[in-house]
């Protein structure tokens, strides 16, 4: 599993705070900015809050990566640009979950031998 690991962050940078929130958001259904923001703070219970800017920001670059697409969405006549997740965008999530999960257990260990 850790070659595996050190492979896959090789391919993909680890992501930022914010590019994981929004993917995150967008995981099950496709968003609206808006809703990307009212789905953090939501699902965070207000813990994370992401400004307009900041979130315009991580969209356009997720869009270059290929790990976001968009689309145009009428409502109430009016066209919204409407952004979904990726396959790869996917994969991006699991990689840095599987990140996350390998310096959680690596800090437990280093934490627990010092007792």
């Amino acid at each position: 599993m850790e070659c595996q690991y050190i492979y896959e962050v090789r391919i993909l940078n680890p992501l930022s705070e914010s590019t994981y929130l929004v993917l995150l958001a967008l995981y099950h259904e496709p968003l609206h900015g808006y809703g990307i923001i009212k789905g953090i703070e939501n699902v965070s219970n207000g813990t994370f809050i992401i400004a307009p800017g900041t979130l315009y920001g991580v969209l356009n670059n997720l869009q270059k990566q290929k790990l976001i697409e968009t689309f145009q969405q009428e409502t109430d006549s009016r066209k919204k640009k409407t952004y979904c997740i990726t396959d790869k965008g996917k994969k991006a999530i699991h990689i840095e979950f599987n990140r996350f999960q390998t310096m959680v257990d690596f800090t437990k260990k280093i934490m627990d031998e010092r007792k």
